[in-house]
């Protein structure tokens, strides 16, 4: 099977030491996330039960990760003021790490002295890189892997700097 065909649940199974999430974006239209984005808009309430929506596909990867002894880091650079989904985002991220996703925030003006690539990214035991492609308004186009050397050590070397500036629980909105 391809790279590009396995599915990233399989990916995640197979991962051993780290899995790193790099998100550039201000604002994505993930489908599965779609009727409780529009209910926060609408209450202001997000869906931190992991056991509604899009949660219950998501928590127990990350909770097999975790008990393998895979350590799970998520950093997200935004732009200030944030948007309306960087608020639901922050808002939701709870579950992130409740299930042991390590989870950090850069505002996008301390982030100009990193190199970064032009796509968020997976990157699994500094081995596999997987690029999740965007529409421009935020609707997903698919994914790209690669286990190409240059491409995993210019991922790993933009996640670095990113992941030293600020933690969640430091991050406010």
């Amino acid at each position: 099977m391809s790279l590009n065909a396995t599915p990233f649940a399989e990916l995640l199974a197979a991962t051993r030491h780290s899995a790193v999430h790099l998100e550039m974006r201000d604002s994505y239209a993930v489908g599965d996330e779609g009727e409780d984005f529009e209910e926060f808009l609408r209450t202001g309430v997000a869906n931190t039960d992991p056991a509604r929506s899009f949660w219950p596909q998501w928590v127990p990867l990350v909770a097999d990760a975790v008990t393998r002894g895979v350590v799970m880091r998520r950093a997200r650079i935004v732009s200030e003021p944030v948007t309306d989904y960087i608020r639901y985002e922050h808002a939701i991220t709870a579950v992130n790490v409740q299930v042991g996703e390590d989870v950090r925030w850069l505002p996008r003006r301390h982030a100009s002295d990193i190199a970064l690539p032009g796509n968020d990214f997976w990157l699994l035991d500094e081995r596999v890189v997987q690029f999740n492609l965007f529409a421009g308004a935020g609707d997903w186009a698919g994914k790209d892997r690669t286990d190409d050397p240059a491409a995993v050590a210019l991922c790993a070397a933009a996640f670095e700097p990113v992941w030293e500036r600020t933690p969640h629980e430091k991050y406010t909105i």
